[in-house]
């Protein structure tokens, strides 16, 4: 398929991939003397709906006085938020000398890194291919608890992490996942476009969810238990035989395992673990069952409970005994890309030492998004796929957080001494925030490349300034999650001291001698070598049209097998159990509620104005959403004495939030639902960080082994032990309302 756009389009307006959030949703930007002056729908009628008002106030964060221009130094206490300001040539000079010598006292293993790959865009993995040539494996991201670490298992089922396809769908199935107009604003699109065409949806959520307000079934299961009632639909699904047995007795091999442990779960213990009736259970299952094309997507909600890796297989093992995997209304597997260089290749894994990837943190205990399983994936992947590494959504190669932050503070198992973060605001984007400051507080060197100075940059020695999306040429490629080129062109040129990531590590690469190795000159020469295995520039792309995608071709499998060392799909993965690991699914309950802490804390959900912990200094955005909510339904507010717009806090036994009360119909009995990533950037100079431990989700959710899923080392940010109180309103939050003349 190749887009042609319909409208004209003149040197003052071209076609952006917006940034702001993970979705990804290509518009147009028009500018005017220099500046972006406004965002706009594109003029492809079928893609003209995927905008939402992140990326209309894209003009007012690009053009934002507050925005950092200056490469700034640290010249007081780290966190005392004082800076002076110094030429970038200086910055990467004397950032590049204090790496060195972190290095060559503690090891490259000593150097950490923390990116978010839709806000910096233009790094081309050359961050992981700097740090393969240094020899560090201690790269993380916020992918590690949304979607990297779902590609992650999904390969040890089926080796890929598929896409569904909406457009053909019969049945879709919504495991807390809530896409709306303003939040995952394409995916909200064509579940409308999915219902009116008479697709069936199911949700699963603990909330009356938007989505579970127009649904034809919503089983309103306990936060957390995703695992158990997977386990319940496949009890129905083999009793009943809805499955595909051709394709099981051909593609699949740990059929009898599996059976033997979803005959561990009648539906009697599922209801029972997750609060939804037999009846409604065994409902939904045949729904899905049956369908002729049905798919679960990709949900940020499985991704984070104590039974991530159970929960996340099953999903993959209920699309694969139904006949749905690789099939038109199913999921499909897409592959690398033919004509574009993946981000795997340029990230040069196989340079990395194997001594230096037995380092990774987390390849011990929590191996499965890191080298360690990677490694074990290598000759089926680059089999079937062609390159031996696919890191599908950055997610395959990862170190673990906690496990960094850990190391960061104690220096166990190893010291780690340098830390650098690109477009992350990384104190408040993994769990158990307070280890994370006596981490960053432990470094002897912090960068941070930011546009704004969020608390993470606030920690650092160096902020430099980064570009944005209207700011710089690029194709978008899904990071491998789909084969779908989306041309994204330059408006307007940066601030003249801003860098892009693929800069800040060209250059940094430059000092270090691995100058050879990174031979682009610029960010439009690495999309040409890129796009050179289709014969191209990226003059040429961007002439040709918007977007581009290859036919899909289905049933691959047939003439290459799966992924995985079985070169079939694995119900029973071998390689958990080549790890000492339960090889089949199964269900783990999590921290029990307490007569202390009697509430199931539901942490993590997103407000529509913001995309994790950014925007709030945006005013268009920040009016729609002043504060953030604690939401609880009637009923316990009533038994606590609470009423709506009370001020409370919510307590867990780590760490508390305040924030204002909503009372809601829409919420679950017996759960308290704490939004993610709230600081004030108006408190900045007034409180310690702008605020950041006030309010943020990321101080409640321990990362103690207990709370933590046993593969990968995800937190139970689904369901943990918490209790709520009403307080008076703190002084703080008055400044706040005075800031925003509330």
């Amino acid at each position: 398929m190749q887009g042609k756009g319909v409208g004209v389009m003149s040197d003052t307006t071209k076609y952006s991939v917006c940034t702001i959030c993970d979705i990804g949703c290509q518009l147009r930007s028009e500018s005017e003397d220099g500046q972006v002056t406004r965002v706009i729908a594109h003029d492809n009628p079928i893609l003209a709906n995927n905008i939402c008002f992140k990326g209309v106030a894209a003009p007012s964060i690009h053009n934002h006085a507050d925005r950092i221009r200056k490469p700034l130094k640290r010249v007081g206490a780290r966190g005392a938020d004082q800076w002076e300001e110094i030429s970038y040539e200086q910055a990467i000079k004397e950032i590049a000398d204090r790496l060195k010598t972190v290095v060559d006292e503690y090891g490259p293993e000593s150097f950490a890194v923390s990116t978010s790959g839709w806000n910096t865009q233009t790094t081309h993995s050359t961050d992981r291919r700097f740090m393969n040539l240094l020899g560090s494996p201690n790269w993380i991201s916020g992918v590690s608890l949304c979607a990297g670490n779902t590609a992650a298992v999904n390969k040890l089922t089926y080796g890929w992490f598929p896409m569904g396809d909406y457009g053909n769908a019969e049945c879709i199935v919504l495991f807390g996942h809530n896409p709306r107009k303003h939040s995952w604003t394409p995916i909200y699109n064509q579940l409308k476009a999915a219902r009116k065409r008479g697709a069936k949806i199911i949700v699963l959520d603990p909330r009356v969810s938007d989505q579970a307000e127009d649904c034809d079934l919503h089983l309103r299961l306990r936060a957390g238990t995703d695992a158990a009632m997977c386990l319940g639909w496949l009890k129905v699904i083999f009793d009943e035989e809805l499955y595909d047995k051709a394709f099981v007795r051909d593609w699949c091999v740990g059929f009898d395992e599996l059976k033997a442990r979803v005959d561990e779960y009648p539906l009697e213990r599922v209801s029972e673990i997750t609060g939804v009736e037999q009846a409604l259970i065994v409902k939904a299952a045949r729904m899905y069952a049956s369908a002729n094309g049905a798919i679960i997507p990709w949900t940020p909600i499985t991704d984070m409970q104590i039974s991530s890796t159970s929960a996340i297989r099953l999903h993959s093992i209920l699309r694969a005994v139904t006949g749905n995997l690789d099939i038109a209304g199913g999921e499909t597997l897409g592959g690398f890309n033919p004509g574009y260089i993946s981000e795997s290749e340029i990230a040069l894994h196989e340079e990395l030492s194997s001594e230096q990837k037995a380092k990774q943190l987390g390849f011990e205990d929590h191996p499965v998004y890191t080298y360690r399983v990677a490694e074990m994936l290598k000759e089926p992947t680059e089999k079937v796929w062609g390159y031996p590494y696919a890191d599908i959504v950055m997610g395959c190669h990862m170190a673990n957080p906690s496990n960094v932050f850990r190391a960061m503070a104690t220096g166990d198992p190893y010291p780690v001494k340098a830390f650098f973060v690109l477009g992350n605001n990384a104190l408040m984007s993994y769990p158990n925030q307070h280890q994370i400051l006596k981490a960053m507080m432990n470094q002897e060197l912090i960068v941070a490349h930011e546009i704004f100075m969020t608390p993470t940059a606030m920690l650092a020695d160096y902020v430099l300034p980064g570009d944005v999306f209207t700011e710089r040429n690029h194709v978008a490629d899904s990071w491998n999650w789909t084969t779908r080129l989306t041309l994204s062109q330059k408006v307007v040129e940066p601030p003249p001291e801003a860098s892009s990531t693929f800069k800040f590590w060209h250059d940094l690469a430059h000092h270090f001698g691995f100058g050879n190795r990174f031979p682009w000159d610029s960010l439009e020469a690495l999309l040409d070598h890129r796009l050179s295995r289709s014969q191209r520039t990226f003059s040429e792309f961007e002439a040709a049209g918007f977007m581009e995608a290859p036919t899909p071709e289905f049933r691959k499998y047939e003439k290459t097998g799966f992924a995985t060392p079985s070169g079939k799909v694995e119900l029973a993965s071998s390689i958990l159990k080549n790890l000492g690991f339960d090889p089949v699914p199964y269900y783990r309950e999590g921290p029990a509620l307490s007569e202390q802490f009697p509430y199931a804390v539901f942490s993590g959900v997103r407000e529509d104005p913001f995309f994790q912990t950014g925007q709030r200094n945006i005013a268009e955005l920040r009016e729609r959403c002043p504060l953030p909510k604690i939401f609880v339904h009637p009923d316990d507010a009533q038994k606590e004495a609470l009423e709506d717009g009370d001020w409370v806090k919510v307590e867990t036994a780590y760490g508390e939030v305040k924030a204002e009360l909503s009372v809601q119909e829409s919420m679950k009995q017996g759960h308290l639902r704490v939004p993610h990533g709230w600081w004030y950037p108006e408190l900045r100079g007034k409180a310690e960080l702008a605020g950041a431990f006030l309010s943020s989700d990321a101080v409640l959710c321990s990362d103690d082994d207990a709370f933590l899923d046993h593969e990968q080392g995800i937190p139970h940010f689904k369901g943990y032990p918490g209790r709520i109180t009403k307080i008076a309103k703190p002084e703080v939050f008055d400044r706040v309302s005075d800031a925003l003349n509330l």
